[in-house]
């Protein structure tokens, strides 16, 4: 294991390589789902049909080559990738190793990229995604990226104190509450749905909705954000396995369990608790953190993608690793050595000679394409966290 003193040296020359590469390509850059951006794609008939679209992005996703530039799909910038970029420079601009500058001009770019004529600040990801169902167009809103949109914010309110940043967050929050398909499972419990178009039942979607109103609630005092929120807890609570696991939805088709929704579900549960005050579930949170463990990290500090086996290692499982280790920290007291060991194994291994993270390490081979939301945006928050932890310890 790293010392302290070699373990803020590593950290300090990963995140000046990873920011400057980021800085160089302007926060812009492919992602493992943009494949409908295809300008060639786009261009010929088989774009009219579901089951194309469906191939055509899981082709994309997977092979280790990029054949992005030949089919003419172009960087571009992707609002949840901009709202971890701000919320990481927030971090690194306190500690003295980013300029405050970049922040604000990554926020106000996420703030341009709000999903147009919308009644309330809402986010999407920045291509057409085609879903088993349906396709949902490029912009459209949905839960995962207007949180992480209305998190950035409430982070540079805190730091600034600046209402307008507020005022969009609130705007955000209400989006939750009118913009989705709700399910109103009982008296006591709702789910919110992915997108307005859809009305799945998605843990991570969900309990992360929740936490987002729960901070509002904390800084508004306004009752109804908590009164969504605290519903939404009880429907995913209420479907925590036995070991402490989740499935990633309620559908048939979405019974599978992973590192990264599953730090999703934990931070979120936790950071509801420290917002509510409400410590009812705090033993749900640790048997879930027990459960990501046991099941998720080998000996040598590798972060597997399922629960049952190890490969493929992704880079964003290794992050959401890093960053859930050190946020529930208090329930377990080897989380911080863990989060280095894994940050220590994901450098070494999946970390380019130019500064980038790699995307995915298979058992006999790795996918060295570059994701600027996927991949550098998750590292940089990761390392960002990591490093604020050994400096304020």
């Amino acid at each position: 294991m790293l010392s302290n003193h070699e373990s803020v040296e590593l950290l300090q020359e990963t995140i000046k390589k990873l920011l400057l590469y980021c800085k160089e390509n302007t926060w812009s850059g492919y992602d493992p789902y943009d494949g409908l951006n295809s300008r060639l794609f786009n261009a010929i008939p088989f774009t009219k049909n579901k089951s194309c679209r469906l191939v055509f992005i899981q082709v994309m996703k997977r092979l280790p080559i990029n054949l992005r530039p030949i089919m003419l799909v172009p960087k571009d910038q992707n609002p949840k990738g901009l709202a971890l970029f701000a919320s990481a420079l927030l971090k690194l601009s306190d500690l003295g190793l980013a300029n405050a500058y970049d922040a604000s001009f990554v926020l106000n770019r996420l703030i341009e990229l709000r999903s147009p004529n919308k009644k309330y600040f809402c986010w999407g990801y920045n291509f057409n995604w085609q879903s088993r169902g349906f396709l949902i167009p490029k912009f459209e809103p949905n839960i995962i990226c207007t949180t992480f949109a209305g998190e950035a914010l409430l982070d540079t309110y805190k730091k600034d104190k600046n209402t307008t940043y507020l005022d969009m967050a609130k705007s955000a929050g209400k989006f939750l509450l009118d913009g989705l398909n709700i399910s109103k499972i009982s008296d006591e419990e709702l789910c919110f749905s992915y997108t307005p178009l859809d009305k799945g039942m998605v843990h991570n979607a969900n309990l992360m909705g929740a936490a987002f109103l729960a901070r509002l609630y904390h800084i508004t005092n306004e009752k109804i954000f908590l009164e969504y929120a605290v519903k939404a807890v009880k429907f995913s609570i209420n479907r925590q396995n036995p070991d402490g696991s989740w499935v990633y939805g309620e559908s048939p088709l979405q019974s599978w369990i992973d590192n990264f929704h599953t730090g999703y579900n934990l931070i979120a549960l936790n950071r509801f608790c420290q917002y509510t005050g409400m410590n009812d579930f705090k033993k749900n949170i640790k048997k879930g953190l027990d459960f990501y463990h046991n099941h998720f990290f080998t000996d040598d500090c590798k972060a597997g993608y399922y629960h049952n086996r190890v490969y493929p290692i992704d880079i964003h499982s290794i992050s959401q690793s890093i960053i859930t280790l050190i946020e529930l920290k208090a329930l377990n007291r080897t989380n911080i050595e863990l989060a280095l060991c894994v940050c220590k194994w994901g450098i070494k291994n999946m970390c380019s000679s130019g500064g980038f993270f790699y995307y995915q390490k298979r058992r006999f081979y790795k996918n060295r394409i570059s994701y600027m939301r996927w991949s550098q945006a998750w590292m940089l928050y990761a390392l960002a966290s990591l490093m604020n932890e050994i400096k304020n310890d």
